[in-house]
């Protein structure tokens, strides 16, 4: 029976623990993308804190991909040398490192950027395209600056990378029949919606090779009306089972998506209320073999052995509680099993979005 604290591999990473630290927005990038001492520090701390697997913020593969302030990028050669920095401070601690590849689509932030917002479909508010539809050649450029920054990551040293195709943004807005209107070959069928995720992933393998580790993170659904369904992730998972994906890590909502948003509001003050997408894994467990990472929801420790321990998933992923205790993992590996101090009031986006970096606001309140 699978145990939290055995250690297993993902491809060619050696893991000492299932537990995953999941792609947060730390707001602790330079202008530009380049990588910080304060944003070094912080993957220093989660090392400390014997995170099985840190996957890093999401960075942007290209200028127009931006998604918001502070926000680590990897677009350019000139952006290695930090990122170089931060993977050899990880691994000085004994840590394994992933890169999020990302692109915000119609979801990008033009004040930051000044470039023309892209995605599968045009977006127009009064008379003003929003968002262009791109283009058979901007799919085929932004597949390969995908490839590319996947290139870049292997060169900072980084131990794998994993493509960001959930909560909205680019890839997920071809994936989901709300966002993806288009007639052409990319658009319509699962098969259509699908294509360019599944050129993304064949591009960065050619890039990297068989053996630096491919992740990817999609939704389990959008929680949206005419949106990406479970079925629909059961038969992408599939696609990406086929085209050789190292681990999927399961995710759900968009920023349309009310209530049921990535970061969703309320106490998870029970146990009956972790797990966000349980049923989901359920029926992905049932029907796909590619190592799963489930995320959402997990704040006590109980939780997270009968996930590992029933097989309902392979990784356990964090977020939030690890912004409260980044050494969270290793408090519960000594004995202490008490669930996360972390309330999911989300007042950590506070501080982000103020430009001072990613903390927990409440714990900081309280004087802890």
């Amino acid at each position: 029976m699978p145990d939290l604290f055995e250690k297993s591999a993902i491809n060619s990473i050696r893991l000492n623990n299932r537990f995953v630290r999941s792609a947060t927005w730390e707001g602790l990038a330079a202008e530009g993308g380049a990588c910080t001492s304060r944003l070094i520090a912080l993957m220093q701390e989660l090392a400390d804190g014997e995170v099985g697997l840190i996957i890093s913020g999401h960075a942007y593969v290209s200028r127009e991909g931006q998604a918001g302030p502070w926000q680590l990028g990897v677009y350019v050669d000139e952006l290695i040398p930090g990122l170089r920095k931060m993977t050899d401070a990880v691994h000085k601690r004994s840590g394994k490192i992933v890169l999020q590849l990302a692109h915000a689509g119609c979801r990008a932030a033009f004040g930051l950027t000044g470039r023309q917002k892209i995605g599968p479909c045009a977006e127009v508010d009064r008379d003003k395209t929003l968002c262009r539809e791109m283009t058979p050649d901007d799919i085929r450029h932004t597949v390969q600056r995908f490839a590319a920054g996947a290139a870049r990551g292997q060169q900072s040293g980084f131990d794998g990378v994993q493509i960001h195709a959930a909560h909205g943004y680019l890839l997920s807005q071809f994936l989901s029949p709300f966002y993806n209107k288009r007639t052409d070959e990319y658009g319509g069928s699962i098969e259509n919606r699908a294509r360019i995720v599944l050129e993304v992933l064949s591009a960065i393998r050619s890039a990297v090779g068989d053996r630096f580790p491919v992740l990817i993170k999609i939704n389990s659904e959008d929680f949206l009306d005419g949106g990406f369904s479970v079925e629909e992730m059961l038969q992408v998972a599939a696609m990406l089972e086929k085209a050789g994906v190292d681990a999927i890590e399961l995710s759900g909502g968009t920023g349309d998506s009310g209530k049921l948003t990535p970061v969703r509001p309320g106490k998870i003050d029970s146990e009956k209320k972790e797990v966000f997408y349980q049923k989901a894994a359920v029926r992905y467990k049932a029907n796909i073999d590619v190592p799963l990472i489930l995320v959402g929801g997990v704040r006590s420790y109980a939780v997270a052995e009968q996930i590992v321990k029933t097989g309902l998933a392979d990784y356990v992923a964090l977020c939030r509680p690890l912004i409260r205790e980044p050494h969270l993992i290793k408090r519960w590996q000594s004995g202490d099993h008490r669930p996360s101090t972390c309330l999911s009031d989300n007042l950590c986006f506070k501080p982000v979005r103020a430009g001072e970096g990613l903390y927990c606001y409440t714990a900081e309140k309280l004087g802890k």
